[in-house]
Parts: C-alpha cells; structure tokens; sequence
C-alpha cells in the first residue's frame, strides 16, 4: 500500500520492523522500489535477498529486478541476472522473458530482445506488445509494423490491447504514414479503444506529426474528457506548425477552463513557436508566466528560454535568463553558446566557451559544434582547425553531428576540397550530409561539383529531400543549365517536393535565371499556394529580365490579392525599375514602400536607387543619396556608381568614389578594374598604367572574359582571346560568316569596347575573341535551326558585343538570350529587350 501511495520510504520501515521476512515480503520491498524509480535501492534489495537469506528469487522477482536494471541501464549487470534466471530453470516464465525483452530494447540491444522473443515457447499479449515496442523506440519502424500484423494473425490470433494501439500509433507518427494511422484509428473503433484516453491521445499525436492537424483538432474538441497530456499534445501540434496564435490561443484556453493544470512540458513545446523577434513579446508573457508557476527552476525550461530568446534576437535577455540560474550544466552553457553562435555573436559564443571551460564544465559535442559554428560565422580556419585537431585527439572526429559542423566550416571559409575529402572519409553518409556538401558547393561558385555530387547521390541510392533539391536548383541557375534544372524539376514532381513553398521559388528561380521567365510564369501561375516567397521569386525573374511593367503590374495584382509585400517584394520592384529606367516609378515605389507599407529601406534598397540614378546619368542625385543615407554604404554601393561613372565618363566623380571604394575593399582586382575602364575610356592612358602596374604590385590580377552555354546536357566554358577550343576552326570560320552577314545590315566594330592602348585594327581583332561571340559560334554549329541560344557571361556584356549579338539574332533568325553579370538581354530580330538601356 505504501510503495503504490509513492510512499517507499514508509514501505521500508513496516519491512525493517518485521521480525521474521517471507519471499512475498522481500518481492514486495523489491518491487516498490522499482515502482517508484528508485533502481538503485532495488538492486541493493534483491542483493540482500540473495545473500542474508537462504530465499531463492522466483519469477516475481526476477521482472522487478530486470526493470531495475533496465532503468539505470546497466547491461552488464542485466545480463547477469539474466544468466541467473537460466540457471534458476525460470526462462520458460512468460513474466521474466517480458521484463528481459523490455530491458534489452531499452538498452538499445535489439537482437538480444529478438533472442529471447524468439525462444519463447509461450508468448502472450504483453510479449507481443514488448517487441513491438522495442521495435518502435530503437527506430525499427517496418519491423514493428509487421509485428504488429503477425500478432493479430498468428494461431492464438491476439486482439490488440490500448497498450498495442499506444505503442504501434506513434510508429506511423514518426514516420509521417497517415495511411497506415487512419486504419489503425478504425481498428481502435471497431475495438471499442478509441474512447480510452491514453489511444485518444495517441491518435492527437498520430495525426499532429502527420500533418493533419485539422483532424487533430476535430477529435480533440469533441473529446470532453482531456487531460494535460492531450493539451499538451495539441499545443506541441501547432508550436511544430509554426502557428504561433493557434499555440497561445491554446494555451489561454487551457488555463480559461482549469480543469487540468499546465506543466513544465507545457512550456516546452509552447518555446519551439517562439523563433522571430516578432515573438518576443509573446516570449515574455510565457517567460513571467512560468516564473508565476514556478516552472523557471526547471532545468530543461531553463535551458530552453535561453535559447527561445537567443532566436527572438534578445541576446541579453538570454545571457540574463542563464546568469539567473543557481546550477549550470554543460546543457545550460550549451543553450547559451549556440544562442550567440547561431544569431550573429559568434565572438561572444567563442568568449562564453572558454568561460565554461574555466568553470571545470567539460564541453560535449554540442558544446563543440557551438563552436565550429561561431568559427564557421567568423570565417576563422585556422581557429577551426585547432578545433579538429582537438575533436581527432579525443576521438570525437567521425561523430556524424561533429562531423556536419566541420563540413559547414571548410565549406564557408572556401575549402571546398578538404570539405570533399572529410566527406569521402565518412563510413555512413546521412543526407545531411550530402546536403552540406552539395549546397557548399553551389554557394562557393562551384556549381559542377554540386551537380555531379547530385548525381553520385542518386546513383548511391539516397533520396534527395528539399534542401538537395533547392541547392541542386541554385546550381542549376549559375550556370543557366536549363536541361539539368528541367531533369530537377521532373524528380521534384515525381518526388511530391515541388509543391514546398521554398522549392516552388526555387524552380521559378532556376527558369527564370537560365533565361526562361515565360516557362518561370507557368510555373508561378500553376502553383496552388501562393504566399509571398512565391510572389517575390517571380517579380524579382521579371525584373532580372528588364520586363519593368510586367514586374510593376505583379505587384498591383499580388496587392490586389490581398498579399502583404515585404521587404524583399521592394528589392524586386526596385530592381525592376532599375533594369528598365523606370526611375520615377522607382522613386515613387520607393517613397510608397516606407509612408504606405511601414517597411524602412535597408542597404540593398538604397543600393538599387543608387543604381538606377546612375543608370540614367543622374550621377549627382545618386551621389548625394550615398552621402545621405542613415547607413554606412558599401562596396557594392560605390561599385555600382563608379560603374556610372565609366558609362557617363564622369572622370572627377568617378575618381572620388574610387578613393572610397579603395578604402572599402583595397584588394579586389574588379574594383581596379573598373577604375582602369574609367581612365581608358576618357583617354587616360598613363593612369591606366599607373592603375594596372598597382595592381601587379599587390598581386591582383584582372578576371579574363568568360561565357558558357549548355549544350546537350554539358556546359561548355570559353574564355575571351581563347582559342583553345577543339572546334576553333570551325568556330572561326563561322563568325567570319556571321561578320559578313552583319556588316551587310549595319554592323561596324565599336571599338571603344576594346580598352586597350592598341591600333585599331588590332583592337577589332581583340573584339573578335570576345567569349560571347564565341559562344555564340559554338551554339549555332551544335544546335537545330530556331533554337534559343542561351549563353552566361561572367562581366558586363560590352557596346560592340551588344550591337553584334542584336544583328546576329536578326540574320540568323533566332532568339539570343545572353545573362551577364548585371541583367538577361533577348536579342530578337535585330532588338535586344533592354532597348539599349543597360
């Protein structure tokens, strides 16, 4: 009575006062102690039954004794007592072997449970639902399922029990079948089991991690016969969701009816919802809450809020929350350290390491992926790899989540070949890991790479998830591979991944990128749910293209929609006035975007003004936007207006915003570049030497011309003045052909292009190597009649490749789309869509 009134303690004291102990006595002591957790005091128990008394343990004891030792789980020890129940002839005991399948699950020995299952000659409904469960909790989720469908048709024909149902429903949770969820929700009806509490909410649960939380929510507000575990069901459903009202609101009610009382696993998975600044609030009214109930003192609430306010952006608030606490684990610290790594601190993560360090707390691997994160955000290799080299001292290198944090710090600080070779040495490659690899590929400019990773990955027979198929789409985009990102597709369509709202972007993104915005529409206009992502993908392609006024009636027609733009909406539509010299439509958007929509312009919008000011020559007004703006402008800003400059020859401006540029960035080639241009389009030879001999003195060299087109499936590169092609003379014969043709309708070499100190037939034949002229040759020899060149350049395309590429279009009757570096140009039938305005 005492040990099942939590009272064990009480228990012992009628036990020490018996004066003769019988072997029901000493099951009882044993089995209390089980009862309420206390292991240790368990085993010491039957240790004494076994050596003060001349009692031999029997089969009730023995399960008691198994749970204990599952319950601290000692294996060695369970094994032993194991060994002991043989030798006691007890093995043939329903009751034992139970307690020894579940003892070997919980220490994650699962063919040992399947051994002793197997030899059992007599198995009854607890057997069944054990290895079930075993199945289950070490991730054996088809094995379960099959057990489950052996019960129910084996020779004694099991009928399942509300113990089966609780254990085989979150099976089909974990692994997201709603299929198999719904039948068994018709077994627990057609069993008379889905009143019972514990199957109702097992069923919430099912149908919450299975997506369908509207039918979650249908059974539970039929249900009048709730308790905390159902509440806190349904509001771990929405929190997952990310519904941060539907997560409160659930909350308040909760404490509005107050019949069951919230508890420390109500907070719990109340945090998760909590993940923008625009939470905070809410953050804080949960926080006071649970300081009200005492909840606070908690260790995993604790933890947990440091990290909520971590990602809320109240830095402080969490260092706050975590100098408040009177013990602090390694968890606590952990929670601390990935707030500042995670949120933009990386220094202040490094700082908080080694104050941990100095507390005698010995980092785990999370403390250390925390720290290879802050390095990775700090770019700091060399710091890094102290850090590896720590990580292989103590063994903790092939890790699988240490290991994903080194990936990600190679692959950030631009070593993408000892990212490749960690990888290589990996025994077992998750998907993680691909997906780290591959999208650091295409983040560093190595798109190739990522796409023959791609394929090795399909050929090694995992599948790919929406992170691989988004990175796959962003390689696909920067080297405009149209017939690889349309293979892309077809998987995600096949794969039920094309209807991700971030994959949809990233389809839309790739067609639009690799010049084809019509197929990027179809793709915007067949897309069931379209939120504001959707919306900024396609009017950014627009504006990408130079279609402003296609771009501008989107706008009016998501607002029309009742869609609320954000500030990436603005960067689309600015940039889109900017491509198309719409620059009174892109002031007025401008001003509309800060008095109408409450959205205040960041860096990137100023950015785009400046360049659309510079664009139609009104150099000053840009000039004097750059020195007004609250933020402090960068380099790309006075790139992009030094580039006006050089359009504009505005040498005095030009060489003002030089000294700036310089200042910003001293060691970018480009930016010398574009001086030397500047001085060589005025005239200003002896500059440009001065310019140029800087730059061999500091060790910068210029980035050649470079031009690609897919062909076939393959991307060829050329590069300008190369001749190095297999086909050279066929290409050369071929822009003989086309010059002759063009100079017949108008063409004639502007050879202002060719910025070099040069006669000026041979500045015509400079222009002649051009890598978009040759990829153009190329492109017509190796591909049918009226089909669509579409060619990449790596630079801005220049005036007299320009003018040649418009007449080209027009003689050979096909469309031209060339992406440089700034905008798309489609030449058709002697016109480019930018209308010279670039």
């Amino acid at each position: 009575m005492y040990s099942m009134c939590d009272s064990p303690l009480d228990s012992r004291l009628v036990f020490d006062g018996l004066e003769k102990k019988n072997l029901f006595q000493w099951n009882a002591m044993v089995s209390g102690y089980s009862r309420n957790k206390l292991y240790e005091e368990a085993l010491r128990a039957f240790i004494e039954l076994v050596l003060q008394t001349d009692f031999k343990p029997d089969n009730f004891t023995f399960p008691c004794v198994i749970k204990a030792c599952g319950g601290i789980l000692d294996v060695r020890l369970g094994q032993g007592v194991h060994g002991m129940t043989a030798k006691l002839g007890l093995l043939g005991d329903v009751f034992v072997c139970n307690a020894l399948i579940a003892f070997y699950g919980k220490c994650g020995l699962v063919d040992e449970a399947v051994k002793v299952f197997d030899y059992m000659s007599e198995k009854n409904l607890v057997s069944w639902n054990s290895m079930i469960w075993v199945f289950a909790e070490n991730g054996f989720a088809q094995e379960g399922l099959r057990l489950f469908s052996e019960m129910i048709k084996c020779e004694k024909s099991f009928v399942p029990d509300v113990a089966s149902l609780v254990t085989i429903l979150p099976v089909c949770a974990g692994e997201g079948n709603l299929e198999m969820g719904m039948v068994f929700h018709g077994l627990a009806v057609k069993l008379g089991l889905n009143q019972e509490l514990m199957v109702k909410n097992a069923l919430l649960d099912m149908y919450s991690k299975c997506g369908c939380l509207s039918h979650a929510k249908g059974l539970f507000d039929k249900d009048n016969n709730k308790n905390v575990v159902s509440w806190n069901t349904m509001i771990g459903g929405f929190a997952t969701q990310g519904d941060t009202r539907g997560t409160f609101y659930l909350l308040r009610k909760m404490q509005v009816e107050g019949r069951e009382k919230t508890n420390e696993v109500t907070i719990l998975n109340v945090l998760p919802v909590c993940l923008e600044r625009s939470e905070l609030l809410c953050l804080k009214e949960l926080h006071a809450y649970s300081i009200r109930h005492g909840f606070h003192y908690d260790q995993l609430v604790a933890n947990a809020f440091i990290a909520a306010y971590a990602k809320c952006g109240s830095l402080c608030s969490s260092q706050l929350m975590f100098n408040g606490m009177e013990t602090k684990t390694v968890s606590s610290w952990n929670a601390l350290i990935g707030g500042y790594a995670q949120n933009g601190a990386p220094r202040k993560a490094l700082e908080f390491y080694l104050q941990m360090i100095n507390s005698g707390i010995k980092p785990d691997r999370f403390s250390l992926g925390s720290l290879l994160l802050a390095c990775s955000h700090m770019k700091s290799l060399r710091f890094g790899k102290e850090i590896h080299g720590y990580l292989i001292r103590i063994g903790l290198e092939t890790d699988p989540f240490i290991v994903i944090s080194l990936l990600s710090l190679y692959i950030r600080c631009g070593k993408s070949a000892s990212a490749r070779v960690l990888f290589e040495e990996m025994e077992n490659k998750s998907l993680v890991s691909w997906n780290a690899l591959i999208a650091g590929y295409s983040q560093n400019g190595l798109p190739d790479e990522a796409l023959v990773l791609f394929h090795q990955m399909l050929s090694d027979g995992i599948q790919p998830d929406e992170i691989s198929i988004n990175s796959v789409f962003g390689a696909c985009s920067q080297l405009s591979a149209l017939r690889l990102g349309k293979e892309a597709h077809c998987y995600a369509l096949k794969a039920y991944l094309a209807e991700d709202i971030f994959v949809g972007c990233s389809i839309i993104d790739m067609y639009a990128k690799s010049g084809c915005i019509e197929q990027a529409r179809r793709v915007f206009e067949k897309s069931r749910n379209k939120d504001v992502a959707l919306w900024n993908a396609i009017i950014v392609g627009y504006g990408l293209h130079g279609y402003g006024k296609e771009a501008l009636g989107l706008f009016e027609k998501m607002l029309a929609f009742g869609m609320k733009p954000d500030g990436f909406t603005f960067v689309g539509i600015l940039m889109a006035c900017c491509h198309s010299g719409l620059v009174q439509e892109g002031l007025k958007y401008f001003n509309d975007m800060q008095n109408f929509h409450g959205i205040t312009p960041k860096l990137e919008h100023y950015a785009c003004i400046v360049d659309m000011l510079g664009r139609a020559g009104r150099l000053d007004e840009s000039l004097r936007l750059v020195n007004e703006m609250p933020d402090e402008p960068d380099a790309g800003i006075w790139s992009s207006l030094l580039s006006s400059c050089k359009t504009f020859n505005a040498l005095d401006i030009g060489t003002k915003v030089a000294e700036k540029l310089f200042e910003l960035e001293p060691n970018k080639a480009e930016n010398y570049v574009l001086l030397s241009n500047l001085f060589a389009a005025s005239g200003k030879w002896d500059d440009v030497r001065r310019v140029r001999q800087k730059m061999k003195e500091i060790g910068l060299q210029k980035d050649a011309g470079r031009s690609w087109i897919e062909l076939g499936g393959k991307v060829h590169s050329f590069m300008a003045g190369n001749t190095s092609f297999t086909g050279s003379k066929q290409m050369q014969n071929m822009w003989r052909r086309l010059e002759e043709k063009i100079r017949k309708i108008g063409y004639k070499p502007n050879t202002n292009s060719a910025l070099h100190e040069l006669a000026e037939d041979e500045k015509i034949e400079v222009l002649r190597g051009h890598s978009e002229k040759q990829a153009i040759c190329v492109g017509l020899l190796r591909t049918s009649k009226g089909e669509t060149l579409r060619i990449n350049k790596n630079l801005r395309i220049c005036v007299d490749c320009h003018n040649a590429a418009k007449l080209i279009s027009k003689v050979v009757e096909r469309e031209i789309v060339i992406r440089d570096n700034k905008r798309f140009h489609h030449f058709r039938n002697g016109f480019c869509s930018c209308g010279d305005y670039w």
